[in-house]
């Protein structure tokens, strides 16, 4: 019986176009394969919403994908828009749809190709092996705490006020995520704060410490966000599962995601309590080579392939674009950000294509 999925694409800017659409001639071919009808339709946000509707994400789009099976982001922001007010920036519409559908949980992994392996700054035997899943609170901390802005002293000097601030409740939820993520995987769990200064962080060490009672499978330990920001480049393979706030885990699942040699390798998942979750590559838009088939779509398919395993329960289909990815990578087809002395130079939709071809043999 066929399965029928309403997915909502954002193709955003620089070179989200090119990588989406790579990845829904992808994804239209796994349909056919797997007996999955995907219905497709697209909407505006970040820079090219700015430019049409004068709002980084218009509310058309937002209930476009709260109507959605699933929501597949490519890539926003970009030089144009660098100078316009924070709130009309396009990075505003990116945190404004994860609060619209109440995205609580990014999950960012850090896998280590063997194929790619000498990619990474750090020595082969440092790397080697290293398989991480960063559980980052998305909806909370500091990026969403009142107060904030900059206000006027009374002796006229200008403030800036940012309020790092959590519930019980939200620290609770996301700590639910990981130890069942860690269950999935190893086992082991690894709480980042800054317990040590912040009493936020304080609270945090404890409602993940009590939630481990119910965990009796999964072994937990804390770090200070400082040293593990260390470790996580001394000694990465010390890590599987890593739960942290906000602000932590937007710095350090990108530390995680270099240890890999490329940004733009790496997908994530935004999920919520219901559907839609939201998935996107973990890199930018990079306006320098919009429009001129260099950009690197592995990102924008793995992503497609954490929603179909994460957002739509088809894990057979999520299993073969993994493959068709590491396959691709086999025979030595690489893209610029990719290459290395050997291989098989690549662009864009060349990699669809060979992508396509792995998939149909």
């Amino acid at each position: 019986m066929t399965r029928q999925y309403r997915i909502t694409l954002l193709p955003g800017d620089g070179i989200g176009p090119e990588i989406l659409a790579v990845t829904v001639d992808i994804l239209k071919l796994i349909g056919t394969q797997l007996d999955i009808d995907f219905q497709f339709q697209e909407a505006l946000i970040g820079g090219s919403a700015i430019d049409e509707t004068g709002k980084p994400l218009p509310k058309e789009t937002l209930q476009m994908c709260r109507n959605s099976d699933a929501v597949l982001l490519a890539a926003i922001g970009g030089y144009k828009w660098d100078n316009l007010p924070r709130e009309q920036r396009p990075e505003t519409g990116l945190l404004a749809i994860r609060a619209g559908l109440n995205l609580f949980a990014n999950l960012r992994p850090a896998t280590i190709l063997p194929q790619l392996i000498d990619a990474s700054s750090l020595k082969p035997e440092i790397v080697e092996g290293v398989d991480i899943m960063v559980v980052r609170e998305l909806t909370g901390g500091i990026y969403f705490g009142e107060p904030k802005g900059i206000f006027e002293t009374e002796t006229g000097e200008k403030r800036g006020v940012n309020t790092m601030a959590y519930r019980e409740s939200e620290i609770d939820r996301i700590a639910k995520v990981a130890f069942e993520t860690a269950q999935k995987r190893s086992g082991k769990l690894c709480s980042v704060d800054k317990a040590n200064v912040l009493d936020v962080s304080q609270l945090w060490r404890d409602r993940v410490t009590s939630m481990a009672e119910k965990y009796p499978d999964v072994e937990l330990s804390h770090l200070y966000v400082d040293n593990a920001a260390m470790q996580l480049v001394r000694e990465p393979k010390q890590f599987d599962t890593i739960v942290t706030g906000n602000l932590f885990g937007d710095i350090l699942s990108d530390a995680a995601a270099m240890l890999t040699g490329s940004i733009g390798m790496l997908p994530s998942a935004s999920l919520g309590l219901e559907k839609p979750g939201l998935f996107e590559p973990v890199h930018g838009s990079a306006p320098d080579i919009a429009g001129q088939d260099k950009a690197n779509p592995l990102a924008q398919v793995l992503s497609a392939a954490m929603m179909l395993r994460y957002g739509l329960n088809e894990a057979k289909a999520a299993t073969r674009l993994e493959k068709a990815v590491l396959e691709a990578l086999a025979q030595g087809y690489r893209t610029g950000d990719i290459m290395s002395q050997g291989m098989k130079s690549v662009g864009c939709k060349a990699m669809g294509e060979v992508l396509l071809r792995i998939l149909e043999s």
